[in-house]
């Protein structure tokens, strides 16, 4: 009698343990979200993590990190404020930091876009300067992008884009030059 009832505590065990079997997940990668995330009243805060880029005038590389913070005055429209710091490694001559801030404005595209991702163009007009010399100068910049949401108010982003500006960067000659980066951006809902 004692063999059998072990024999059914045993078998009973091994129907609970296979009914509690554990479930994997798999790590959400997007989110469905519409246009919910850029409507009139939102706010938007991130930024570059990893922005690279080229100087064609001094032949120089350089990487920065740029965080900023934007509200939508309408839909698919915010204006803000971001800042920028970089580092650039000069060709035949002193590594420098580099500075800016600058206000800017993006417009997300109502087409071609899925639910889960939008394309967007970017610009900001700002000043810039260096480690190298103590004038700032005028900076321009223009991008286009793609904004691929993982989550109904986190998307990670993508840019390819042109700056220009002449303060005594690399050497005294300015910087111009063609640059893309990977960052991502929190959309906070706002009232309405």
């Amino acid at each position: 009698m004692k063999k059998f009832t072990f024999l059914c505590l045993l078998l009973g065990g091994f129907a609970i343990s296979a009914q509690a079997q554990r479930v994997e997940t798999t790590p959400q990668t997007s989110a469905n979200v519409g246009l919910e995330p850029i409507r009139q009243g939102n706010w938007m805060v991130g930024g570059e993590l990893a922005g690279l880029g080229y100087n064609f005038e001094a032949e120089s590389f350089n990487i920065g990190l740029r965080p900023r913070a934007g509200y939508f005055v309408s839909d698919g429209v915010a204006i803000g404020a971001q800042a920028s710091l970089g580092f650039a490694s000069v060709k035949d001559g002193d590594n420098e930091w580099t500075y800016g801030v600058a206000p800017f404005v993006r417009y997300y595209f109502p087409g071609g876009a899925s639910a889960s991702g939008r394309f967007f163009g970017h610009g900001n007009v700002g000043i810039a300067g260096s480690s190298r010399g103590d004038d700032v100068s005028l900076e321009l910049g223009v991008a286009g992008g793609y904004a691929h949401f993982i989550t109904q108010t986190v998307a990670l982003e993508t840019t390819v884009g042109y700056n220009y500006n002449k303060a005594n960067i690399n050497s005294g000659g300015g910087q111009s030059g063609l640059g893309v980066s990977l960052g991502f951006q929190i959309y906070l809902p706002g009232n309405r």
